[in-house]
């Protein structure tokens, strides 16, 4: 029975980062849905995307594994279907699994284990935004511009908007939908993935979100802008990338870009809002466990950078609030952890087991349920991290552990490295002091740079980057000439199952749709209605 087991709710931003929220300490971002999640859950004060963009960062989450180890370097990689995903798995463990909104998984399987799929993606499926290493000078098409910041601010309406809207409103229909079938039919527990685009840029937002900020109130970037000279060498080929060198943009636009963030992300509240207020309403929310988290997160003009694809933490980390009916609530686990723990603990909390290493290989993740415990005993405390997608040169490659966090970027071809980073994040959260190369670091920095070099050889992965890159673009070449077959996902519907048909008692069927306040189970209504 579905009361035997939790169902479960993962709600999903997009480039929304750790800090940019009241529950990491932000001091001007006002989201109470949220916070009502931090009242009855456990915050992950340390929680990383394990590549700061999005395909990329989905496919480390849905498999529990670096994307590299699947060949996903960037928006344009396939997600192969013989992977198996937390979906595949909690379908075999009996739940009904359930995507609604964006994922950005490439390639023909748009379902990856998920049973139902509400809507169709908001970005393209197929290998068209492939990049190019080889034309590291060649500014994409699809890639971020600077116009992101310039014409950011107020809206009527917009594309992700209405995205946004039908994601959720599709989601709390099928909390409706599937408690329903709870009491008649179909008694399985449900796992629900609601993935919204909101706050992506570009930044805008409408006026009733806007105006939840006075102009006064929005705060300028906590680190200054950096000229390009005095940037890392990955930060200031990204300066380039989108074009920072080609657009003058002011400190007014810098505000207000934050100031329509700030509101897109009172909007992402709101939606998290009407998914909590469905599960209240059906009587779910005592016997389901949520968790709210994002892809990666936004530079938002710390820095002088913008978007993602960084390393620092406004792109890399990222928020992960988890609310348990079993574990009291308004707890903060301090522990390292990153989007690849997610696939292990939604199998430990759907079955108190570990996944299959024969059906489930070589994850990276680990199950963070003994921190809900408050048991870090044997925790490794230790995060991973990826990037090689646009604007990069080659890999770039990050390992935290403990306070510290350590980047390596590889250089151009045939050149040395990028000069390390090491940061203290205890005692330098901002990350103005690189440690690397200073002699009281020396051990940790040699532990850590180990710790890359164990894990990834960045000679291998550049071959393995380049070479996908051009058989991809061969291949999307030859698929646009000609009749074309698109991968994008068709949402699906049976009209004939829908309201009020022939073949079933009206009264009945009127009954067994039906959901009061006590959400007493439809037997009751059938009664009434025979007598």
């Amino acid at each position: 029975m579905a009361a035997d087991r939790p169902n479960i709710l993962f709600i999903m931003a997009d480039q929304l980062g750790a800090p940019v929220l009241p529950a990491y300490g932000h001091p001007v971002v006002k989201t109470p849905n949220i916070d009502r999640l931090v009242e009855r859950g456990t915050v992950f004060a340390n929680a990383y995307c394990n590549s700061p963009l999005c395909s990329t960062s989905r496919v480390s989450m849905l498999s529990g594994r670096l994307p590299s180890e699947l060949d996903a370097f960037d928006n344009a990689s396939e997600f192969p279907s013989q992977v198996p995903t937390f979906a595949h798995y909690l379908r075999a463990l009996d739940y009904r699994t359930c995507l609604s909104g964006k994922m950005h998984l490439v390639g023909p399987d748009q379902l990856h284990g998920f049973e139902e799929r509400l809507t169709t993606d908001f970005y393209p499926v197929d290998f068209g935004w492939t990049p190019d290493w080889e034309k590291p000078e060649e500014q994409l098409e699809f890639f971020h511009t600077m116009e992101s910041v310039t014409h950011s601010g107020v809206v009527a309406r917009s594309m992700p908007i209405d995205y946004d809207d039908e994601a959720t409103w599709k989601a709390a229909r099928h909390i409706y939908d599937v408690t329903r079938d709870q009491n008649n039919r179909d008694d399985r527990p449900f796992f629900i993935c609601t993935s919204l685009t909101h706050p992506h840029d570009p930044y805008l937002t409408t006026r009733e979100y806007y105006e939840r900020y006075a102009a006064d109130e929005i705060d300028m970037p906590h680190v200054e802008y950096r000229p390009v000279d005095q940037r890392d060498a990955h930060s200031a080929r990204l300066y380039y990338h989108y074009g920072m060198h080609q657009v003058d943009h002011t400190d007014e636009d810098i505000r207000r870009s934050r100031h329509a963030y700030y509101g897109m992300i009172s909007y992402v509240d709101d939606k998290v809002g009407e998914l909590l207020d469905a599960l209240e309403k059906t009587g779910q929310l005592d016997n389901t466990i949520v968790i709210f988290s994002a892809d990666h997160g936004d530079m938002m003009g710390e820095r002088g950078m913008w978007y993602k694809m960084s390393m620092y933490e406004w792109s890399a980390a990222v928020p992960f609030v988890i609310s348990h009916p079993d574990i009291p609530g308004g707890r903060r686990a301090t522990g390292n952890m990153s989007l690849v723990d997610l696939f292990p603990t939604l199998v430990e909390l759907a079955s108190g087991e570990t996944p299959d290493p024969v059906v489930a290989p070589n994850l990276d993740g680990r199950s963070i349920v003994p921190l809900l415990h408050g048991n870090d005993q044997d925790w490794p405390d230790t995060a991973y991290s990826e990037y090689m997608g646009e604007g990069a040169a080659g890999p770039v490659l990050m390992v935290r552990r403990g306070p510290y966090k350590y980047v390596y970027s590889d250089g151009e071809p045939d050149q040395s490295a990028d000069p390390p980073q090491l940061f203290d994040l205890d005692n330098d959260p901002d990350e103005l002091d690189n440690l690397a190369g200073r002699s009281g670091y020396k051990e940790i920095e040699n532990e850590l740079a180990e710790r890359v070099s164990k894990r990834w050889n960045p000679d291998d992965l550049r071959r393995r980057v380049l070479d996908t890159q051009k058989r991809r673009r061969f291949i999307y070449n030859a698929l646009s000439k000609g009749r074309t077959q698109p991968w994008d996902w068709e949402p699906r519907s049976n009209a004939a199952e829908q309201y009020i048909r022939n073949g079933e008692v009206l009264a009945e069927r009127e009954a067994r749709a039906r959901l009061d306040e006590q959400n007493r189970p439809a037997e009751t209504y059938r009664k009434r209605a025979a007598r």
